[in-house]
């Protein structure tokens, strides 16, 4: 009877698994998708028709951290997701100077709603790995080293978002390192 339960157990907990490491294709076409547990994903921007690929998935809220006016943001999103029958929310994030107001601002509201399916994104999926590392070390206790190498699978935080990172840790007092954790930045890039 014990080895059922167990052989149950690691059956259930395997498609757990593997429902959260493997999205509907649909979401998967929108860049750096990644779904970090059945309630929680980042992205980058997704199109109108993405957006109703992430309705059909069961999304909940949509949460934007970048600014309206970027080239590449999506006019009228707000009003997209409203009709789409989803909550939107926008914490304007500058990609040159993040502050941890910003991301305890798009925390407090996660922390309302726990259990609302949400896509957190921005552009390229930079800012919102790094307020999703936070988020899902400071309030869901993933492991340090979980949450980085996923972060890492989209990007290596610069020394902005690396010092970002560090700051709001240290205000949780939770320390950054890690084994297997490597913050060094990337070289820049030439322009």
């Amino acid at each position: 009877m014990k080895n059922k339960v167990i052989t149950l157990l690691v059956a259930l907990f395997s498609s757990t698994v593997l429902a959260v490491e493997e999205p509907p294709a649909n979401l998967t076409e929108i860049t750096n998708f990644r779904q970090y547990s059945a309630t929680f994903a980042s992205s980058g921007q997704p199109t109108e028709e993405q957006l109703q690929a992430i309705a059909d998935a069961g999304f909940e809220r949509v949460v934007y951290i970048a600014f309206t006016n970027n080239q590449n943001a999506l006019p009228d999103e707000d009003q997209i997701v409203k009709r789409l029958g989803m909550e939107y929310m926008q914490v304007p994030v500058d990609f040159s100077n993040p502050l941890p107001d910003d991301f305890y601002a798009f925390a407090d509201s996660m922390r309302r709603n726990t259990d609302k399916k949400t896509l957190l994104h921005c552009q390229v999926n930079a800012r919102a790995t790094a307020f999703s590392f936070l988020y899902r070390v400071l309030y869901e206790d993933v492991p340090v080293a979980e949450a980085k190498a996923d972060m890492n699978t989209v990007w290596q935080p610069n020394e902005v978002w690396r010092d970002f990172i560090f700051e709001v840790m240290g205000q949780n007092n939770v320390d950054p390192n890690c084994e297997g954790c490597d913050w060094t930045p990337p070289p820049p890039r030439d322009q």
